[in-house]
């Protein structure tokens, strides 16, 4: 779902956009970069969730109090996508996605965030899609986002560069971004 802002001189405001490129640069990761850690941590306070965020980064991923927080997220994800209404001729998406959700928890289970990374963008493109309807293939999807809610267009813009990780073979690097987009929908 990458989006090239920059066609519709769309900035993020000056107090957010330094922390954001230190996440994901503006020109993409190139061959052996990585997300910022720091920056993550920073990015995860500016969306409302930084004191879980640096709760949840310590833990070691078989520990309970992250299992049980990963639980909560499948369960606010699942009551989310049950929740949306869309057309009928959207069921068959929305029921697609529902069936992902599983397959998703397990690729987060086994611990390959890289691939958990992909697939959560994936994922995100596909609930921008039942969330917001065809405004979330449009080129201008994170400004619109940002017009309604601050953090919930930070959010999206989020997702809308996810997939600028999928090269990013960095286990840490990759949970410290699978996270914030975890941490923010277990809290949407």
């Amino acid at each position: 779902m990458y989006r090239d802002l920059s066609s519709v001189n769309f900035s993020l405001p000056g107090e957010f956009r330094k922390t954001a490129e230190k996440l994901f640069p503006k020109n993409g990761f190139s061959k052996g970069q990585k997300p910022d850690l720091k920056a993550a941590g920073e990015y995860a306070k500016i969306l409302g969730i930084g004191n879980e965020y640096q709760r949840l980064i310590l833990l070691d991923k078989d520990n309970q109090e992250l299992q049980t927080f990963l639980e909560h997220f499948q369960n606010n994800l699942d009551l989310l996508i049950k929740k949306t209404w869309v057309e009928k001729s959207d069921e068959v998406r929305k029921n697609t996605l529902q069936d992902e959700v599983p397959l998703f928890m397990k690729t987060i289970s086994q611990g390959d965030f890289s691939k958990s990374v992909e697939k959560f963008s994936l994922i995100l493109d596909e609930l921008a899609y039942l969330l917001f309807g065809a405004q979330s293939e449009k080129i201008d999807f994170s400004e619109y986002t940002f017009r309604i809610d601050a953090q919930m267009g930070l959010f999206w813009w989020y997702a809308c560069r996810l997939s600028l990780c999928n090269e990013v073979k960095d286990e840490k690097a990759s949970w410290a971004v699978l996270l914030l987009g975890l941490c923010y929908l277990t809290n949407f």
